[in-house]
């Protein structure tokens, strides 16, 4: 029975795999790019409903120069339009990128990173996580993750199995570590390559990202291991990056350097959400 069930979900597993990430890396994508693309349209209206949105000219347009330099490099076939770009006024420290060309920064952020070139690292990092289509993978392979849960619990169920309950959260926990927080930790290391590689391409300096993480291990108090954590660790995106690093330099060979300045003041507001 359990080679059986082990078939069967191995089965779905590489019949769904019809991708490769830049990286060689099996890719399970169920959704269309249309499909996702309007689910990011979506959850990009409701942030900006919920979310205060800056309205100060120096922030906003420090942070659209920097991602009109980003995003005119990013493949067709990643997102084949305008980028729309919003500086959301919040505390929060964080960015992010949409399918479907939407990108979003917090001020939060912008007094995280020194200048031009750590922004580009953020954004060029947010960006390759939608160039490597690795909201359709997470989304993909939670949907496969639950179909195995689900087969597993049917098999289960025909059986006289006085410890399906611990079954289930075992399989459970299983899966949450052994595979989807894993997804988790190679999505943020490509993305961090290949936003190195972005930012280099778009003329920003690419040790910059290897600055930037330097400067997050420093603030970060405490962090779980990682094998608990969907996220490398700051050491270990610095030793990717810094081994990356030379092949980056050579992409910003030729290129024109943005200028893109940053205001002095960055203006946040205490309320993160709207009323």
């Amino acid at each position: 029975m359990k080679k059986i069930l082990l078939c069967a979900v191995v089965a779905q597993l590489v019949l769904s795999a019809c991708s490769t990430s830049s990286a060689g890396r099996s890719q399970i994508m169920l959704y269309s790019n249309d499909k996702l693309s309007k689910m990011g349209a979506n959850s990009f209206e409701q942030m900006k409903e919920k979310i205060n949105i800056s309205k100060d000219p120096a922030t906003n347009q420090f942070v659209q120069c920097v991602a009109d330099a980003i995003t005119i490099n990013v493949p067709k076939s990643a997102h084949n339009g305008v980028w729309e770009v919003v500086v959301f006024d919040s505390p929060q420290i964080n960015a992010f990128a949409l399918p479907g060309g939407k990108i979003g920064v917090y001020t939060g952020i912008l007094n995280v990173t020194e200048d031009q070139h750590q922004l580009a690292a953020i954004m060029g990092h947010e960006v390759g996580h939608v160039i490597e289509h690795h909201s359709n993978e997470r989304l993909s392979s939670n949907q496969v993750a639950q179909g195995g849960l689900a087969i597993v619990g049917v098999a289960l169920a025909t059986q006289e199995n006085k410890n399906k309950a611990l079954w289930m959260a075992g399989l459970g926990l299983g899966v949450q570590y052994g595979i989807l927080m894993p997804y988790g930790r190679a999505h943020e290391s490509e993305a961090d390559i290949v936003g190195q590689e972005l930012m280099a391409k778009s003329g920003f300096e690419p040790n910059a990202s290897i600055k930037l993480w330097q400067n997050m291990a420093k603030k970060a108090k405490s962090s779980p291991p990682e094998f608990l954590s969907t996220h490398p660790s700051n050491q270990t995106r610095i030793k990717q990056l810094t081994a990356h690093l030379p092949k980056s330099k050579k992409l910003m060979q030729g290129t024109k350097m943005p200028n893109c300045v940053k205001p002095s003041v960055i203006p946040i507001s205490k309320k993160v959400a709207k009323s």
